[in-house]
């Protein structure tokens, strides 16, 4: 007769697992297993409450098993560096979905040592400011070490200022909507494969023959969650620059935001649209455009790289 395990036994063996993914297990299986711990405690359990059965015993260790199993498949990918990032400085224009332009902005990256500083900033006609600085470190895998994000003026119905800190786990986040101001402090566990400011790296270095990719993101929110980003390739777009016709590959990102509020998020119409960007592929990858929203709600725009335009020389000419 085979050996059914005991309660404790079970809920022992399950907190070993729990405590074995640590940081990388998906915080809706935490919650749900949660719940199962304080079934057992005192304090949630009466003194005719009876105890679990030899049948029911061996259901739950089945339901805590497949819990494991889910968190296992629901964790992200860690990105191996493939390329190596670089000092750059590029300059990128962001316009609405009829070509209208809203503002104009730059990509900045620096190296020092094995970490990266990448900063996008765009500047809005209106005074509007986008601003994310995300720092990480690149010796095999990318992994995030810090990211601050702020969002400020009309353009924008809630101003944002963010700082996630991913070795600690704090989560501040400062906003602003309607004159009312919060101010909130989060510790979260943090996955491994978090990519806030870090998606153009990511995509440089992802095979689009590969795999759909699952990596994970911190939402910049006054309630701060970890939600899923899952990436899979369109195949090649064609495109021409200077008249001269090139490929990019399309990813295509879907956001996953899990529990309850995924499953009512598309009914309500709180189901972020999916993120589409184009990277040229090669030895030397390279962004060329992103359409997307830029906050919770927001309108599609799109990035692309800027047209240079040189000022006219006529004038210098004129004064010799």
């Amino acid at each position: 007769m085979s050996h059914v395990p005991n309660e404790k036994s079970i809920l022992r063996t399950a907190r070993r697992r729990v405590n074995a993914f640590g940081a990388a297990f998906d915080e809706r299986i935490r919650s749900a297993l949660a719940v199962v711990y304080k079934w057992k405690s005192s304090k949630f359990r009466s003194a005719d409450t009876p105890r679990l059965t030899d049948h029911r015993a061996w259901e739950l260790h089945v339901l805590l098993s497949a819990f494991v199993l889910c968190a296992f498949e629901l964790s992200g990918t860690v990105v191996a560096v493939k390329h190596k990032e670089a000092t750059s400085h590029g300059f990128i224009v962001l316009r609405t979905q009829e070509g209208q332009t809203l503002a104009a902005g730059d990509m900045i990256q620096t190296v020092e040592g094995e970490n990266v500083t990448s900063e996008l900033t765009l500047h809005f006609e209106d005074g509007s400011v986008h601003d994310e600085v995300a720092v990480f470190s690149e010796k095999e895998d990318f992994r995030l070490i810090s990211d601050h994000l702020r969002q400020q003026g009309p353009t924008f119905p809630k101003s944002v200022d963010a700082h996630i800190k991913v070795a600690d786990g704090d989560v501040e986040v400062s906003s602003e909507q309607n004159g009312k101001r919060k101010n909130e402090q989060h510790h979260l566990q943090i996955p491994e494969d978090v990519s806030n400011g870090l998606m153009l790296t990511l995509l440089k270095n992802i095979s689009p023959s590969g795999p759909e990719t699952t990596v994970s993101m911190v939402t910049p929110s006054s309630k701060p969650r970890v939600v899923k980003l899952k990436i899979h390739s369109e195949g090649k777009q064609l495109f021409s620059a200077s008249g001269e016709r090139l490929e990019a590959i399309h990813y295509v990102i879907h956001t996953e935001i899990g529990g309850i509020a995924g499953a009512i998020a598309p009914i309500i119409g709180k189901q972020p649209a999916d993120l589409h960007f184009w990277i040229v592929g090669g030895k030397a990858p390279t962004f060329v455009k992103f359409t997307g929203q830029l906050y919770e709600g927001g309108p599609v725009w799109n990035i692309e790289l800027s047209n240079i335009h040189w000022e006219n020389d006529s004038a210098k000419n004129e004064k010799h």
